[in-house]
């Protein structure tokens, strides 16, 4: 298929004939060939006993419809009588495909589906899947569908089972996606594999992640850590034909003509990894000079940690009074943000906003990351704010804990704060809050921040 590629035409400009010995109708394979190679017409010529062709059997594409049927399956005609006037019927089909629009011209956002393939309980893949779906949101990504399985065994070429392989083309070709994004990390050889299967771009769930924090990232060491982290992840996925590529190992039968192209992309890019690197160690010691000072005043820092999307920043807005960008998007911050905070007992704090959690947070993420959260190390207190209106709160909780341990900042004192209290019914909140030894507050009502100063007063200076 190769030599006749999908373009600007809406079929592929192929017709498979072909015959059923048994003089029986098209197959589900046929129907689903038709579909997935998007050819011109599916035709089966049916052969008697005697040897003499039956009936003609015939299906062609449909343009897109709310039945959601991609195909028409013609009833049988016998082979002797049956006539079409195929070009004519090829051109009105395809220029009626072309009225038939699937989606908005003005819209330019890439358009995608979700395949999510695990064995994880349905419960975890359900919410796992909404979390991509908001990403994916956050990324200015329209979803236009859902591919959901959870298979025995995972097929380790294209995740998906066959039949769901050819599902999933079948609903990207009839809602024109052009992108699929996988909610598990992908090997660079099933990137390769399921791209050329299904024609379309594929990336998985980090790549997403890392896609967002490189559109949101603005101040120096955001742009620098993102952009290690990137490249982190694109080394290993630098793939060519092997070690019959090398030209460095030198000697007799080693010598050529010098590095291939494979070989320099990946020497840029580790050579790029040791330059960021530099500029990080030096960023660092900006910040361990610029929280030494602070120290020095005698001042408490108190940072803002949490689950993306529970609202860090607008907590930090309503406490000092600042204007820190906000949005109802995940990480939709990523620099951290430092404010004084003054309480009613004419006392000061330094209060910091840092980057928002996410569950399997990428690991190269995270390591660039660490950097930034070294500025945690010196927080005499951690407010760690929680969404309480999310219905998987706790798994969110649980997943900020992990990752605070795993940076080494688990030993810092804590106030649990739960979050956006007017969602939720009074009686429960106050049951959870006893259960959780938690403060509840909503950072848009500014009434109910004085519960918060109370507790980190008592905290800080044993009031």
């Amino acid at each position: 298929m190769d030599k006749y590629p999908l373009g600007r035409k809406r079929l592929r400009g192929v017709r498979c004939i072909h015959t059923h010995l048994k003089n029986e109708p098209l197959s589900q394979d046929d129907l689903t060939d038709l579909a997935i190679l998007r050819l011109d017409i599916m035709c089966a010529v049916g052969v008697l006993e005697n040897g003499l062709p039956g009936n003609i059997y015939l299906a062609h594409l449909l343009p897109f419809n709310l039945e959601a049927t991609p195909y028409e399956i013609h009833a049988p005609q016998p082979f002797h009588r049956f006539e079409i006037e195929f070009d004519e019927f090829i051109s009105a089909l395809e220029n009626e495909m072309g009225r038939a629009l699937v989606r908005d011209v003005n819209d330019k956002r890439e358009r995608a589906i979700l395949v999510s393939v695990s064995k994880e309980d349905k419960e975890t893949q359900g919410e796992s899947i909404e979390e991509l779906k908001e990403l994916a949101r956050t990324d200015n990504i329209s979803v236009l569908d859902t591919i959901i399985q959870r298979p025995k065994e995972i097929n380790p070429k294209y995740l998906l089972g066959k039949g769901k392989i050819k599902e999933l083309i079948i609903k990207a070709l009839q809602n024109e996606a052009g992108l699929l994004i996988f909610n598990q990390e992908l090997t660079p050889t099933q990137v390769r594999e399921i791209g050329e299967i299904t024609e379309l771009k594929v990336i998985d769930r980090t790549q997403l992640i890392l896609d967002i924090f490189a559109n949101r990232a603005h101040s120096r060491d955001g742009k620098v850590q993102v952009e290690l982290a990137q490249l982190k992840y694109l080394l290993p996925k630098l793939t060519g034909k092997g070690t019959a590529l090398s030209r460095l190992e030198g000697g007799i039968g080693g010598r050529g003509p010098g590095e291939t192209k494979l070989e320099n992309d990946r020497r840029r890019v580790q050579d790029r990894i040791t330059h960021l690197e530099k500029q990080l160690k030096i960023l660092s010691k900006g910040r361990y000079e610029r929280r030494r000072r602070r120290a020095e005043t005698g001042i408490p820092i108190i940072s803002i940690v949490g689950y993306t999307n529970a609202g860090k920043s607008t907590l930090l807005n309503a406490l000092t009074k600042s204007r820190t960008f906000t949005e109802n998007l995940l990480f939709a911050t990523l620099d951290t943000a430092s404010r004084r905070l003054r309480f009613p007992r004419e006392r000061d704090a330094i209060i910091t906003d840092t980057v928002g959690f996410i569950r399997d947070l990428p690991e190269d993420l995270l390591t660039a990351f660490k950097a930034t959260l070294e500025e945690m190390k010196d927080a005499d207190l951690l407010i760690h704010l929680v969404d309480v209106s999310s219905p998987n709160f706790e798994k969110k909780i649980d997943s900020v804990n992990k990752i605070l341990k795993d940076v080494g900042l688990d030993n810092i004192p804590s106030i649990l704060v739960f979050n956006k209290e007017d969602n939720i019914d009074k009686e429960i909140l106050k049951n959870l809050c006893r259960r959780f030894d938690a403060v509840s507050i909503s950072a848009f009502q500014t009434e109910t921040l004085e519960r918060l100063l109370k507790a980190i007063e008592q905290r800080l200076w044993d009031f």
